[in-house]
């Protein structure tokens, strides 16, 4: 399997990955994180779809998408940190004043897992940052060491994988999720 991974412009593609099988339901859309709390409790149904068109036509689309060929296989959610809850979260710390980037969502489409999908998200997800500027880029991962994770919950990622890609360990947070702690990964991009 070879992966290419590109910016997430392409609206049908990203609803393949986080889109609902129904267009009433109200599914995350990989909105929770990305918009003020008030709004992604108003969005509701269909207009969650639409937030996402829009994002989508954006000079900066809302994460990249990894592809077999013309199918896409995978999802990350990435953007700078201020433009996300993480600029406002009491559990997950900022590090420093530095305008990093987040990536806090890695979705692999089931019969594509275990490929090196999440290792290719990762990795495009961090040119996207460097090719949108950000000096470093941040992730929130699950600190499970050999523990199976849920992979309902595992759209955080792993700590073992960012390490693999480069980040390194830049603080602890007292965010838990599917009962494993999360640490913030940070990789420099100077």
């Amino acid at each position: 399997m070879t992966i290419a991974v590109r910016p997430a412009s392409v609206f049908e593609d990203v609803r393949t990955l986080v889109g609902p099988k129904s267009p009433e339901a109200n599914v995350c859309w990989c909105l929770s994180y990305r918009i003020p709390s008030k709004l992604n409790n108003e969005l509701r149904g269909p207009a969650r779809g639409e937030y996402v068109a829009d994002l989508c036509g954006k000079a900066i689309p809302p994460g990249v998408l990894a592809y077999d060929g013309d199918e896409p296989v995978g999802w990350a959610a990435v953007a700078p940190r201020s433009d996300t809850a993480f600029a406002r979260s009491r559990k997950i710390p900022h590090v420093d004043d530095l305008p990093v980037w987040s990536l806090w969502c890695i979705r692999v489409r089931p019969g594509h897992r275990k490929k090196g999908v999440s290792h290719a998200l990762i990795a495009g997800a961090v040119e996207f940052a460097r090719d949108h500027g950000a000096p470093a880029i941040e992730a929130y991962p699950l600190d499970s060491g050999d523990a199976k994770v849920d992979m309902t919950m595992a759209y955080a990622g792993i700590r073992k994988n960012f390490e693999r890609a480069g980040f390194t360990h830049a603080a602890d947070t007292t965010s838990v999720l599917a009962g494993h702690p999360r640490v913030v990964m940070r990789l420099d991009l100077r």
